[in-house]
């Protein structure tokens, strides 16, 4: 017997009239009589009488209807039971500063949805992020990128990430009304990872406009870039989103420098014929 028929049943009772169940459920009133009537055949019984234009169920009808509430009740159960066990884990690969400064209220939002649910987050490099996500070993990847790098994975822009470039308070540019690709060269940088986007960004539009630059350090994530620019005079470019505590206290300023190449894409990836669970498709549409 099809649960829905005992749905639409328990809808009838309820409004007793076909016509409102029927609008109720978004049927035809037909298939609403065509259901009740297979009921009745299946069981051998009469389940409803009418008064008028009103209905009332039969005996057989309100013995019918003691059973149904605990069939659909238990039905119920099961759902909410199963959604709870698929709930499992979640992993995602990402790199540091999308992990430190965007995902913890996403995090946060989804632990609330689902109290069980485990979350593996795992920063790492662009390349191994990419490579995971198409083995499966990460259910998404949440990258800084401009276009796919991986034309065999799916790429879901979530929101224009701005870059911008950031010094001390105390750094020579920071009075100056505008910065541009000339006043960069031969300044010391300070720069995350070779393998991070936006420093492969940066750099090959320097090499593009011959513009000579030197790293005076090499950092793996932004927390330790930003405490170096705030005790030194290097320059440095990050996600606006990394840096926003930093400027709004006076720590760091943001230097007056724009150029169309310079912008990212928080990009969310995720492999194709990836079997996506309730969690994840929840999770997706929070970030979205």
């Amino acid at each position: 017997m099809d649960i829905t028929y005992f749905q639409t049943f328990r809808a009838v009772v309820a409004h007793k009239s076909f016509t409102r169940a029927a609008h109720e459920l978004g049927y035809a009133q037909s298939s609403v009589t065509m259901q009740i009537q297979k009921l009745e055949k299946f069981y051998g019984v009469k389940l409803f009488e009418r008064y008028g234009k009103g209905l009332a169920l039969t005996n057989a009808g309100e013995e019918l209807l003691r059973i149904v509430v605990q069939i659909l009740d238990l039905f119920q159960q099961s759902k909410e039971r199963l959604s709870i066990l698929e709930e499992g884990t979640l992993s995602i690969g990402t790199i540091d500063s999308i992990a430190t400064y965007y995902l913890p209220s996403f995090i946060q939002k989804i632990r609330q949805r689902y109290p069980s649910l485990s979350i593996r987050l795992q920063p790492d490099q662009e390349p191994i992020i990419v490579e995971k996500v198409r083995d499966g070993e990460f259910d998404i990847g949440l990258l800084y990128e401009n276009k796919p790098t991986d034309m065999n994975l799916c790429y879901v822009k979530i929101r224009e990430e701005p870059l911008v470039l950031v010094a001390n308070p105390n750094h020579p540019y920071a009075s100056y009304q505008t910065i541009t690709l000339d006043h960069l060269s031969d300044k010391e940088w300070i720069m995350p990872e070779a393998s991070c986007n936006y420093r492969i960004m940066l750099e090959r539009l320097l090499r593009e406009n011959n513009i000579n630059y030197n790293i005076g350090l090499e950092l793996g994530n932004p927390e330790a870039i930003k405490r170096c620019l705030m005790t030194g005079f290097g320059i440095s470019l990050l996600p606006r989103i990394t840096v926003l505590d930093e400027i709004e206290r006076g720590d760091l300023v943001v230097l007056p420098f724009a150029h169309r190449d310079i912008k990212l894409d928080l990009q969310l990836i995720i492999h194709p014929k990836k079997w996506i669970p309730m969690v994840l498709r929840d999770f997706m549409d929070l970030l979205n």
